[in-house]
């Protein structure tokens, strides 16, 4: 495992999960984050734009940890990889994608839901997991219950879903947790209507 990926991620505490339509926007938005002083990103693969705006960032803004979100295939996988992403981040456990991006050395956290799913990822070595849908999901409670009989095997989690800044700090809180995934900083109406200056504010939480 990359701890040091990881290491870089715990000190932001956020990251913020964004799908992107429009590629030019590309540049303004990493400046944004930089400006917010949370230059770090998980740019979804629910989008076409997204390869080139992942390439685009590891390119012209190095300065921003760049992650590539909703890996659902290998192809997903690879085409991360070849693109400049640093990390990367799936809704489920797919046992596939996860041999093969250990295969690979590349930074992956699958989501996990039980303690089956846990264990599948402790199995490949992987510590790092993300807990989605997290709210629908039972929230803190849960997130409490499931991290407790594998805390001494220093696994940790990155919830995502249903999270905003109201119950940020509930999240946070959680000594397991080592960032929270949040689509709040960037939404897709702000980089539509080209609001960067709104998504650099959204940055600058408090809980940092």
């Amino acid at each position: 495992m990359n701890t040091e990926i990881y290491e870089k991620i715990e000190k932001f505490r956020i990251v913020p999960v964004i799908a992107i339509e429009d590629a030019d926007s590309t540049l303004p938005l990493a400046d944004a984050l930089i400006e917010g002083g949370l230059p770090v990103a998980e740019i979804t693969f629910r989008t076409e734009a997204a390869s080139a705006v992942i390439s685009k960032i590891a390119k012209e803004r190095p300065e921003v940890l760049i992650g590539a979100g909703t890996i659902l295939t290998i192809d997903n996988l690879k085409k991360a990889i070849d693109c400049g992403a640093k990390f990367g981040v799936s809704p489920g456990f797919n046992p596939k994608i996860v041999e093969e991006s250990v295969k690979l050395n590349f930074p992956f956290s699958p989501g996990i839901m039980t303690p089956t799913d846990i264990e599948a990822a402790i199995g490949y070595g992987i510590k790092v997991l993300k807990f989605f849908p997290a709210e629908a999901a039972g929230g803190t409670k849960m997130l409490k219950s499931l991290a407790a009989p594998y805390s001494h095997l220093g696994v940790r989690f990155i919830p995502t879903g249903g999270i905003n800044p109201e119950i940020l700090n509930n999240y946070l809180s959680i000594p397991q947790v080592l960032a929270v995934g949040g689509t709040w900083i960037a939404k897709a109406e702000d980089i539509n209507k080209k609001n960067w200056k709104q998504i650099s504010i959204n940055c600058k939480w408090e809980t940092r």
